[in-house]
C-alpha cells in the first residue's frame, strides 16, 4: 500500500469558490486501495454537521479535513479517480496525514470479516460495497465533539463546535475551501474562558468534561495506538467521559469495528425496528440483537443506519442525539 510523495505545481486558491493565486506547493500520495471505496461513507462519520470548520465535501467529489496531528496543522484533500485515491496536503502536519491516508480511508478495516445474517444487512452491504471504517489515529479531534454531543439535540451540538473552532481554532493551512480552521491545541482549550462556552451553549458540565479530557490530552493520545478496549477504558478514566463518548470516539480515531455505541436516545430504537420489529428496543434488546455479530456491531448498526429502514419519527426533530451514561 505504498504511495508516491511529490511537491504540487503552484496553484489557485479557492476561497468560497472564488480562485486567488499564490499558494505554496503542497505534497501529495496516490494510494490504490484494494477494493471498493466510498469517500462520503468513509469519511462522513468525521463531519459534525454541514458548517463544520473542519470539513469540508465539494462538488467535484473531493474532501478536505484540516487536522491537528502530532507534527502540527495541516490540512488533506482527498480526490478518488478511477481506482486511485489522490490526497493532497499542507502545512507542518502535511506529511503525518499523508502517511496516515490509507489507514483514515480504511486500509485496516476488513469488510470480509463481517458476515451477514440478516437480510438487510445482506442487502445494505451489497449496496454499500464502498464501506470502510475510518481510522484516523486522532483521539481529542473525535473525544471533544463527542463530549459537546451529550445530551443535548445534535443542532446544538453542532453549533457549538463551529462556534469554538473558528473562535479559538486557527486558520487551516493551504487553499482551502472558504474558512476552514484547525481546532484548539490541548492549551488552547484549557484557557477558553467560562463565558465563552456559555456564549457556545455548552454547560458547565460539558465543559468541565472538555478540560478535564485535555489537561491529561497526551496521556488520552496514547490511546491512539492501544487497542480500541484498552482506549475506552483510558477514555473513560476521564469523569465525565462514559461508554457512549468512548465508543463514539474508537469508532474513528480506531476504527472500531465492534464499538457499539450504548446509552443512545435513538439508536436502540433503530436498530430493533430493523432487526427484530421492535421499535421500543432499549439497550440490552439492541446488545442481544447485535450478538450474532460480535466483533463488528459497529458495523452491523452502520448498516442498519445506512439501510434506511427506521421507525417512524415520533419525537420532534430537535430530539435529543444521546444520553451519556457514566
Amino acid at each position: 500500500m505504498a504511495g508516491r510523495f511529490a511537491p504540487r505545481p503552484q496553484r489557485a486558491v479557492v476561497r468560497d469558490g472564488m480562485p486567488r493565486q499564490g499558494t505554496a506547493p503542497g505534497r501529495v500520495r496516490v494510494w490504490v486501495p484494494d477494493g471498493p471505496l466510498d469517500l462520503g461513507l468513509v469519511l462522513g462519520p468525521l463531519r459534525r454537521g454541514p458548517g463544520d470548520p473542519t470539513f469540508r465535501t465539494m462538488p467535484d467529489g473531493s474532501v478536505w479535513r484540516a487536522s491537528r496531528t502530532p507534527a502540527g496543522p495541516g490540512t488533506l484533500r482527498v480526490t478518488a479517480r478511477g481506482e486511485e485515491v489522490r490526497g493532497e496536503a499542507w502545512g507542518p502536519g502535511a506529511q503525518w496525514l499523508l502517511e496516515q491516508l490509507p489507514r483514515m480511508l480504511g486500509s485496516d478495516d476488513d469488510p470480509a470479516a463481517f458476515v451477514p445474517r440478516h437480510r438487510l444487512l445482506a442487502l445494505t452491504r451489497h449496496r454499500r460495497p464502498g464501506l470502510r471504517l475510518t481510522r484516523t489515529g486522532l483521539v481529542l479531534e473525535s473525544l471533544i465533539p463527542s463530549i459537546l454531543e451529550q445530551k443535548v439535540t445534535t443542532l446544538e451540538a453542532y453549533q457549538a463546535w463551529r462556534l469554538l473552532v473558528r473562535r479559538f481554532g486557527e486558520p487551516a493551512p493551504g487553499p482551502v475551501p472558504g474558512r476552514m480552521c484547525v481546532m484548539p491545541a490541548a492549551r488552547t482549550w484549557a484557557l477558553i474562558p467560562s463565558w465563552e462556552w456559555h456564549l457556545a451553549g455548552v454547560d458547565d458540565k460539558r465543559a468541565s468534561t472538555v478540560l478535564r479530557a485535555v489537561r491529561v490530552a497526551a496521556r488520552l493520545e496514547e490511546a491512539a495506538g492501544m487497542e480500541p478496549v484498552a482506549a475506552q477504558e483510558r477514555l473513560e478514566v476521564v469523569p465525565g467521559v462514559g461508554p457512549w463518548t468512548s465508543a463514539e470516539t474508537v469508532q474513528r480515531s480506531h476504527g472500531a469495528p465492534d464499538a457499539v455505541t450504548v446509552g443512545d436516545l435513538h439508536l436502540p430504537g433503530i436498530v430493533g425496528f430493523a432487526l427484530g420489529g421492535d421499535r421500543h428496543a432499549d439497550d440490552a434488546e439492541m446488545l442481544r440483537l447485535l450478538e450474532p455479530y460480535a466483533g463488528q456491531r459497529h458495523r452491523a448498526a452502520r448498516l442498519v443506519l445506512l439501510s434506511g429502514r427506521v421507525p417512524g419519527r415520533r419525537a420532534p426533530r430537535m430530539a435529543p442525539r444521546g444520553i451519556e451514561r457514566l
